[in-house]
C-alpha cells in the first residue's frame, strides 16, 4: 500500500499508557516514556503548526484592539480543534489510508483531484506566507531575506530528505515549541488580573470590528492542510488500534498547548499595546516588534518575539507543505512516505514537496505582493472549509465501521462545531475582500 512503508507496530509500553506515571518502578516509567515517544507527535505537531505566523499576528491584533475580550473565544476553540482533528486520527488508524485516498475511494477521482489540487494551492500559499514571516524575523536583526529565505527553504527540504518520519516530526515539534516563549513575554507584560477577568466575561458582539476579528480567529482555526497532514502522519508513524487512546491524548494536548500560545499572545499585546496604543498597526513581524519595544525592551520585543515567530513559521511551513505533497500523492497513487530516502519509487512525492519550497522562496525573494497573496489564501481557505469539513464528516460516517464512529451527543456536538467553523470562515470572505 502506498505510504505504508516503515510501519512501527504498537509496543507493550503503549498498553500501559492509561496508568499514571507516579508510583511506577523506574524501568516501567522508562517503558512508558518510550511508548509516549512512539505514539505522540502528529497531534502535537499539527496543532503547533496551526498557530502559524498569521495566527500570531491575528492574536496580536486581537489583544491590541480589544484587550482581554478575545480570550474567551480562544478557550472555546480548544474543543473545536480537538473534535475535528480527532476524526482524522480515527480515519487514519482504522482505515490505514490517507485523506485524499479515502475521498478517491468513496467519492471518485473527480472529487479527489478537486480536493488535492485546492489543498496543494492552499499549502503553497501558506508556505509563502510563512517564508515571508521568516524574512521578517531576519530583518529584525538586520539579516537580508536573500540569506534567510533560501536557508529556511533548504532546511525544510533537508528535514524531509532524512528518510525518517520520526526525525522530521521531532524537528518540527522542537521548532513549534519555540512559540512557548510568548509565555515569558506575557509575564514580562505584567497583565492586570482584574482586567483579565472582566474581559473574559465581555464579548462586544454588537461591534462590527470585534466580530471581524472574531471571525478571523475562528475561521482560521482549521486549515485544510491540517486534516490531510495528521491523517497521513498517523499512518506514516505506523500507529495501530491499540494506540488510539494515546493518539487522542496527543491531539488534546496539542489543542490545549496551541491555544495557550494564542492566549499568551493576546494577553501580551492587551497588557502593552492595547493599553497604551490600541490603534497601532500590527500587520508584520516588524510592526509587532516596534509596538512591543517600549514595554518589553530589546530582549522581549526582538529576541522573544523573533524566536516565537520563527518557530511558528517554520513548523507551519513544514506541516503545510508535507500535507500538500501527501494529498497530491494520495490521489495520484504515488508512493509517499518520509520513512524512505528519495529513490525512483518516491521521487514524485519528494519532487512535489521540494518544488513547492523552491517556488515559494523564489516568489518571496522577487517581492511578490505578499499582502495580496495572504488575502487570497485566507479567502481560499474559507471557501474550502465547507468542502473539507463536509468530506471529513462524510468519511467519518461512511469509511469507518459502526463501532468506530461518533454517536449521539458527541456526533451532534462535533457536527455543530464544524458548521460553526464553516460559518465563521464564510463570514471572513466578504470582510477580507472589502479590504482589497
Amino acid at each position: 500500500m502506498p505510504g505504508r512503508i516503515g510501519v512501527v507496530g504498537p509496543t507493550a509500553a503503549t498498553e500501559t499508557l492509561p496508568r499514571p506515571l507516579a508510583g511506577l518502578p523506574r524501568r516501567r516509567r522508562r517503558l512508558l516514556l518510550a511508548g509516549l515517544m512512539v505514539v505522540w507527535g502528529p497531534g502535537l505537531l499539527v496543532m503547533l503548526a496551526d498557530t502559524d505566523a498569521g495566527s500570531l499576528i491575528t492574536a496580536a491584533q486581537s489583544g491590541a484592539r480589544w484587550g482581554y475580550r478575545m480570550l474567551l473565544p480562544q478557550l472555546v476553540l480548544v474543543p473545536v480543534l480537538y473534535f475535528v482533528q480527532e476524526m482524522t486520527v480515527r480515519l487514519g488508524i482504522h482505515t490505514g489510508k490517507g485523506h485524499g485516498a479515502l475521498i478517491r475511494e468513496r467519492f471518485g477521482p473527480g472529487w479527489a483531484w478537486l480536493s488535492a489540487t485546492t489543498l496543494f494551492a492552499s499549502a503553497v500559499g501558506a508556505l509563502l506566507t510563512e517564508l515571508a514571516a521568516v524574512a521578517g524575523v531576519g530583518e529584525l536583526f538586520g539579516v537580508s531575506r536573500v540569506l534567510t529565505v533560501p536557508l529556511a527553504a533548504a532546511f525544510l527540504i533537508g528535514i524531509a530528505l532524512t528518510g525518517s518520519y520520526r526525525r522530521a516530526e521531532r524537528a518540527g515539534v522542537v521548532l513549534g515549541l519555540m512559540e512557548l516563549v510568548f509565555i515569558p513575554a506575557m509575564i514580562l507584560a505584567h497583565p492586570s488580573l482584574p482586567s483579565l477577568g472582566a474581559g473574559l466575561g465581555h464579548l462586544p458582539l454588537e461591534r462590527a470590528s470585534y466580530v471581524e476579528l472574531l471571525a478571523a480567529n475562528v475561521g482560521a482555526v482549521i486549515m485544510p492542510w491540517m486534516i490531510f497532514y495528521q491523517q497521513g502522519a498517523v499512518i506514516d508513524k505506523g500507529l495501530g488500534a491499540r494506540d488510539i487512546r494515546s493518539a487522542r491524548r496527543d491531539t488534546a494536548t496539542g489543542a490545549v498547548l496551541t491555544q495557550l500560545v494564542m492566549i499568551a499572545t493576546v494577553v501580551t499585546f492587551a497588557a502593552t499595546v492595547g493599553l497604551h496604543h490600541p490603534g497601532a498597526s500590527l500587520e508584520t513581524v516588524g510592526e509587532m516588534s516596534s509596538a512591543l519595544l517600549p514595554f518589553l525592551g530589546v530582549a522581549g520585543a526582538r529576541i522573544l518575539l523573533g524566536g516565537a515567530m520563527l518557530g511558528a513559521a517554520l513548523v507551519a511551513a513544514l506541516v503545510a507543505s508535507l500535507a500538500g505533497a501527501f494529498g497530491l500523492a494520495e490521489v495520484s497513487g504515488w508512493t509517499h512516505t518520509l520513512n524512505e530516502k528519495p529513490s525512483a519509487k518516491t521521487a514524485k512525492f519528494y519532487i512535489a514537496y521540494s518544488a513547492a519550497h523552491v517556488a515559494g522562496a523564489v516568489m518571496v525573494l522577487l517581492s511578490v505582493d505578499l499582502v495580496g497573496l495572504v488575502t487570497d489564501v485566507m479567502v481560499m481557505n474559507a471557501l474550502l472549509l465547507p468542502i473539507v469539513l463536509g468530506f471529513l464528516l462524510a468519511l467519518e460516517r461512511r469509511a469507518l465501521a459502526e463501532e468506530h464512529r461518533m454517536h449521539g451527543a458527541r456526533r451532534v456536538t462535533a457536527t455543530a462545531l464544524c458548521l460553526g467553523v464553516v460559518g465563521f470562515g464564510l463570514v471572513m470572505v466578504p470582510l477580507t475582500l472589502a479590504r482589497i
